[in-house]
């Protein structure tokens, strides 16, 4: 029997449609194979991107040349400009101001690695360090109000390059989706006195069905009203609005539970696209203490269609308590051979 499941977060409906459903294997994705041909992301190949922002390097290295392991650059395509003023201003019932925010493109090995799952914990735990370096620096700019950090992972995922990257835009105003997110959390905590994600975490940690990982400080969980099938959340057990103040051992933490979640994912769905996307609050609010930072994860084996752009409503053919179970049961190997390696499983 289908289920209508609400997400206490967004206020969005599910539908949990698993008479829809093959068995979990079946949405297997198509495994990631270099395309090959000319990289501008890969070590060696500097002067074919903007000039770096920030990089992590061997000692003795200058920048724009070889010897990093994670490097920053501004997007060459960007969204949005950092230059200029926003000129915000009406035109009859419409608003409008000029498009400035940024837009940067975090390159997270020197080698031609697919995912972030072919890194090692370490190097992972680089790339969530320049996440918050390069937050923490353009949170200084009074004219950005927001910061989404985001990876494609595949092309059907939206990736156009199939190096490892993640991106960072950062727009003058809150995105609808971050604003109704903060305003039924901070509805939940005008009525209980604490945060919604806090006590959802509780209350999945004493159940247990729905957790995949929980460990150093995170807990990784398919959500009760998951939108698509294998959705993954990643939430700090610690409770934390801002991602950009996360400390240097939650660092750690993050990198290898991320690295964790998206090693069994890979593994239990064959390398699927997927896109993942921090969720913070905007730069603008201080400490507040009805919301809570997560990453979502969302592999891209399903498609959306009419009902689901007409209604709002999504239809997730497999349970998030089955999922769970198939991705914590999957057999994967615990660490890469090393960064650019891909792993054996």
């Amino acid at each position: 029997m289908p289920e209508l499941r609400r997400d206490p977060v967004a206020g969005r409906w599910v539908i949990i449609a698993t008479d829809r459903a093959a068995r979990p294997h079946q949405f297997q994705g198509q495994k990631r194979v270099p395309r090959g041909g000319f990289c501008p992301f890969c070590e060696g190949n500097e002067t074919k991107t903007p000039p770096e922002i920030l990089a992590y390097r061997s000692p003795g290295t200058h920048p724009n040349t070889p010897g990093w392991r994670v490097r920053v650059v501004p997007n060459k395509y960007p969204a949005l400009r950092v230059e200029g003023d926003l000129h915000m201003r009406g035109v009859g019932v419409y608003d409008t101001m000029e498009g400035i925010g940024a837009h940067e493109v975090l390159i997270e090995s020197p080698k031609h690695v697919l995912s972030p799952s072919e890194l090692t914990t370490e190097a992972l735990e680089e790339v969530v360090r320049a996440y918050r370096d390069r937050m923490l620096d353009l949170k200084k700019d009074v004219r950005l109000v927001c910061a989404m950090l985001f990876k494609n992972v595949g092309v059907e995922a939206g990736a156009s390059l199939e190096h490892s990257h993640s991106q960072l835009i950062c727009t003058p105003v809150a995105p609808k989706r971050v604003q109704e997110e903060m305003d039924r959390c901070n509805e939940f905590y005008r009525f209980r006195g604490r945060c919604l994600l806090c006590d959802i975490i509780q209350q999945e940690l004493a159940d247990g069905q729905r957790v995949v990982v929980d460990k150093e400080g995170f807990v990784v969980l398919t959500p009760y009203a998951s939108r698509f099938p294998f959705e993954m959340w990643i939430l700090p057990r610690q409770h934390t609005a801002h991602f950009e103040d996360i400390t240097d051992e939650m660092i750690g933490g993050l990198a290898g539970a991320l690295h964790e979640a998206l090693r069994r994912l890979d593994a239990s769905l064959d390398d699927p696209p997927y896109n993942y996307n921090i969720h913070t609050v905007p730069f603008v609010l201080g400490p507040v203490p009805y919301y809570h930072w997560h990453i979502e994860v969302i592999p891209r084996v399903t498609a959306i269609a009419g009902f689901e752009w007409g209604t709002g409503f999504y239809i997730n053919p497999v349970a998030p308590e089955t999922a769970a179970q198939f991705l914590r049961e999957a057999s994967w190997k615990r660490e890469p051979a090393g960064v650019g390696t891909a792993a054996s499983r």
